[in-house]
């Protein structure tokens, strides 16, 4: 009898040791390591979404509108009148000045500063004179010199042309076109190269920080630049909250010429 007890006793002992060691306890062990891992890579998820709200944001003082709507950039009145690389070498259709001598193809875009009143001068109305020099007297001759003189002003009418192409021009050459173009469009009518008024001051610097974004965007290293585009970025800021003091229905309009939002502008910028 005691003998019996005794074996019931060691089988309960050591079932009771077994089951301690059963395969449900590896099996919660390894579902609490990858809950350990799920939490680290949660970790480095919420790192990333930080990262990338904080890009984000400093995305959206820099280029004034968020992410997504490129259009109220593409639609405002400043991205329409600059030239970029892009449209600079697109295959757009060029102008034809129509002559008895010959056609005179003229480029897209001119660089230089030459507006439409010196375009016509310079290819429709210097030809012929620059061709009657020198022509006093009428002889039997004058009707074949006049027409050869008129080809070769018709030439170097074309080659002329070519010269003043804005795809000759580097990146300073592109960069001061702008600015002219810049200045013209948010420039009083009365005074169409006023420098110191503050939409062409905003202006200005809103072709230079998206120039430097860009340049950002292919160099992420380059800390130097990075502290100037900040610079431009509460630069422009100021002036346009000059501006707001100073007119604020100038404020409102100038804005969605430029492409920015008012919250790109005021409050505290994180660039």
């Amino acid at each position: 009898m005691l003998k019996s007890c005794l074996v019931n006793v060691s089988q309960a002992v050591a079932s009771s040791s077994r089951s301690s060691f059963h395969t449900s306890a590896i099996r919660n062990a390894r579902l609490s390591s990858k809950q350990v891992r799920h939490e680290k890579v949660s970790k480095v998820q919420a790192r990333i979404n930080r990262k990338l709200a904080f890009d984000a944001q400093r995305e959206y003082a820099v280029l004034g509108h968020r992410p997504g709507q490129d259009h109220k950039w593409r639609s405002c009145a400043l991205a329409e009148v600059i030239i970029t690389q892009d449209a600079l070498h697109s295959d757009a259709v060029p102008e034809i000045i129509h002559s008895p001598e010959g056609d005179i193809e003229l480029p897209p875009h001119l660089n230089y500063g030459i507006t439409e009143r010196s375009k016509e001068l310079l290819f429709k109305v210097l030809p012929p004179l620059s061709a009657q020099e020198g022509v006093t007297k009428f002889g039997e001759n004058t009707v074949s010199e006049m027409q050869e003189a008129m080809e070769n002003e018709n030439a170097k009418a074309i080659m002329f042309a070519k010269v003043v192409d804005l795809r000759n021009a580097n990146a300073k050459g592109l960069a001061f076109e702008n600015r002219r173009r810049c200045i013209k469009l948010f420039s009083p009518p009365g005074n169409p190269f006023d420098t110191g008024r503050p939409e062409v001051q905003a202006a200005l610097l809103t072709i230079q920080i998206r120039g430097l974004w860009k340049h950002l965007l292919a160099f992420r290293k380059d800390i130097d630049n990075r502290r100037g585009l900040r610079q431009l970025v509460h630069e422009r800021a100021k002036i346009l909250k000059y501006l707001r003091r100073l007119d604020r229905d100038r404020y409102e309009a100038v804005l969605p010429r430029l492409g920015l939002d008012a919250a790109s502008v005021e409050g505290e910028l994180v660039v």
